[in-house]
């Protein structure tokens, strides 16, 4: 099993590329602490969506610890290019979203999980995620599945952050993800601070999307040729708009091209949305070693 992790992000809110910012006393990063959990969980091939020009900060910061320690790292690559037909946009900074990245992975052929660089999401996650792709294969249509967060496990102390909400019918399949952009705890309940400055009610046990699914390889060929009809659909707002998974996904479901089962897990979220996130993080960590559940040593040198 591979586990795809998106690393090409520019971590615009963080101030920088959070992907490559040592967060523990030894040194490491996020990205550690999730190889380190899903070969634990069975994967035994992890996969570094970056762009290109980060390859060398990323082999000297993280996977050359990560090699020597015997786990298989491969590099995939989002690139710029668009299909033929389609003019790249002078002014476009950000690479093209989540679904982008994942269309961009040729060097994979089996099941694989995708998680995003700068979340911590907890052992617990990857067994669950390894247990689903250890027998899911597609039939008549795509069997994939997506890893349901409760909501105040997910938010940050120090700011808003987006999440998707997720719904599901009686058999736990995914039928819709609500894009919730500015989401912070107010008391016993969370809010959803909306554009005109209204405020949307949501519970605090809320099932939330954190980018971690689980796919068979027929995602890939999909989300390539899905894309140009993104890239039309879009074609008034080429320098902004973002090709993502949670929208690309719930397209396949209307579509009726795939189900997705939604599983619950009870991991408390951690990451670095924000520079201030940083020392709760390291401090997280100290305490997951305090209780025995990390090395004080992840990898050799």
């Amino acid at each position: 099993m591979t586990l795809v992790i998106l690393a090409a992000g520019m971590g615009s809110r963080f101030g920088g590329t959070k992907q490559l910012t040592p967060l523990t006393e030894n040194n490491e990063f996020i990205i550690d602490f999730s190889v380190y959990d899903a070969v634990k969980a069975g994967f035994d091939k992890i996969v570094f969506l970056i762009r290109e020009e980060h390859k060398e900060a990323f082999d000297q910061t993280i996977t050359k610890r990560i090699r020597n320690s015997g786990v298989n790292v491969e590099y995939a690559y989002q690139r710029p290019d668009l299909p033929e037909g389609f003019t790249y946009p002078a002014d476009r900074v950000k690479p093209w979203g989540t679904a982008h990245a994942v269309a961009s992975l040729d060097c994979v052929n089996d099941n694989f999980g995708v998680i995003n660089a700068d979340d911590f999401y907890g052992r617990e996650t990857f067994e669950k995620l390894a247990g689903f792709l250890k027998d899911a294969k597609d039939t008549d249509k795509a069997h994939y599945c997506l890893l349901g967060y409760i909501l105040s496990n997910t938010l940050s102390e120090n700011g808003t952050v987006s999440r998707g909400i997720c719904a599901q019918d009686s058999n736990g399949m995914l039928t819709t993800i609500v894009e919730n952009t500015k989401i912070m705890s107010k008391g016993d309940h969370a809010v959803n601070v909306n554009s005109d400055g209204t405020e949307t009610y949501l519970k605090l046990d809320s099932l939330t999307s954190m980018n971690c699914f689980g796919f068979t390889p027929s995602v890939i060929s999909y989300l390539k040729e899905n894309f140009k009809s993104f890239l039309t659909e879009n074609s008034a707002n080429l320098t902004k708009c973002e090709y993502l998974l949670p929208t690309t996904v719930q397209k396949m479901i209307t579509e009726n091209k795939c189900d997705v089962k939604v599983i619950p897990t009870g991991a408390k979220w951690k990451g670095v949305t924000y520079r201030e996130d940083s020392e709760g993080f390291t401090q997280f960590i100290i305490q997951q070693r305090k209780e025995g559940l990390y090395p004080q040593k992840l990898w050799k040198e």
